[in-house]
């Protein structure tokens, strides 16, 4: 069973729901919702118990307004404050040493890029990227953010659904992006999302530090 961790940030307490593997520990997969849901989304679960698989720990992170009870999301600010925070306090306690893999699904993967280099994430995991908010009301597209993706340093997997109205983000340097079944939720999908998670975090043995 997951142990549940309450950790202090700037903008109140975020929660962590840690999952240790048996038989000692190679790493770690840190992953966080999405704008509108929580960490018992499909694809979270399934990310994580691939990495479980692998030897590595998982926590999915509860934002602050989350744990305080808010549906809407924090301004991205404060999200990538509280991230920060989470991490760093992960590392320096229960997830110490060892390589460190950031992520999440939507909003949370989009913390994850922009935080990764802060918290010196060894690769970066993005379920559902909403690369371009769609078109409402018969207004244009949102602005892409492509930009996000591509400011990081380290590898990325993006889990893309191929019906996903945010877009499909682009392959590029030391970012791989698989097409799955299905939409922004990836439900459709959900049977290929561990695979595919599973395979990418084998190759990142090399890199190991």
């Amino acid at each position: 069973m997951p142990e549940a961790l309450e950790v202090p940030t700037p903008h109140g307490p975020a929660r962590a729901h840690l999952t240790r593997p048996g038989g000692g520990i190679r790493g770690a997969l840190v992953l966080g919702h999405g704008a509108g849901g929580g960490v018992e989304a499909a694809d979270l679960v399934a990310a994580g118990d691939a990495a479980l698989g692998l030897g590595l720990a998982v926590a999915l992170v509860e934002q602050p307004y989350r744990v305080a009870g808010r549906r809407g999301p924090a301004p991205a600010r404060q999200l990538d404050a509280a991230w920060r925070a989470v991490v760093a306090e992960l590392r320096a306690g229960p997830l110490a040493g060892g390589p460190l893999v950031t992520g999440g699904r939507s909003s949370g993967a989009r913390v994850a890029c922009r935080t990764a280099a802060d918290t010196g994430a060894d690769a970066v995991l993005c379920l559902a990227f909403p690369l371009r908010p769609p078109a409402r009301r018969g207004r244009e597209p949102g602005p892409s953010r492509q930009g996000e993706l591509d400011a990081v340093a380290v590898p990325v997997l993006v889990v893309q659904g191929l019906s996903d109205p945010f877009g499909m983000p682009e392959p590029g340097p030391g970012r791989r992006v698989v097409r799955v079944p299905g939409t922004h939720s990836l439900a459709a999908g959900i049977a290929d999302v561990g695979p595919a998670v599973r395979d990418w975090l084998a190759t990142l043995a090399p890199e190991r530090r």
